[in-house]
């Protein structure tokens, strides 16, 4: 059987994107015991030169949905970056990002494979297929900004494990 363009993004997109989700909550839920303001979380960074939570949250949303529409349109065109928002406003960032991930349709997404796909990034344009961007821009570019925000979490006393940033896995039935 073969793995269809919908199967590699908006599922796999799906997973993370839900744990991402279920991590903010189990940071709201430790701040909470614990007396902490999660808005102290908006700027953290795991290292001066590294982008702070905020961006991280947003980056994992844009490359998660705009990533897939960019497979309807032909680029990757997301909005303006927010800049630091409340805690609250980004757990609301990742529910909008399930929403609209769950309204992708199989075929129309299918029907996107094989054509062509430009990202311009300041003065340099990229070419890609569906495929190629989904598989070495869109997911890989992901998965690090949501292990970052994972970390940073983690590294501010977050009870997370590995389970917590895997999500729910999607296993076979037989």
């Amino acid at each position: 059987m073969r793995t269809s363009l919908y199967d590699l993004s908006v599922p796999t997109f799906l997973q993370t994107v839900r744990s991402i989700g279920g991590f903010l909550d189990r940071a709201a839920a430790h701040c909470s015991n614990t007396g902490v303001d999660p808005d102290d979380f908006v700027n953290a960074r795991l290292f001066d030169d590294m982008a702070p939570f905020h961006f991280q949250i947003e980056a994992a949303w844009h490359h998660s949905v705009w990533g897939v529409e960019a497979l309807r349109t032909g680029a990757f065109t997301p909005p303006a970056l927010v800049g630091p928002v409340p805690f609250a406003d980004l757990q609301a960032m990742i529910g909008k990002a399930e929403t609209a991930l769950e309204a992708f349709v199989p075929d129309e997404i299918d029907g996107c494979a094989g054509k062509h796909l430009d990202l311009q990034i300041g003065p340099r344009r990229l070419a890609f297929t569906p495929e190629t961007f989904i598989l070495s821009f869109s997911l890989p570019n992901f998965h690090f900004h949501a292990v970052t925000a994972y970390n940073i979490l983690r590294s501010r006393g977050v009870p997370l494990g590995k389970r917590d940033y895997e999500g729910r896995l999607r296993t076979s039935s037989f």
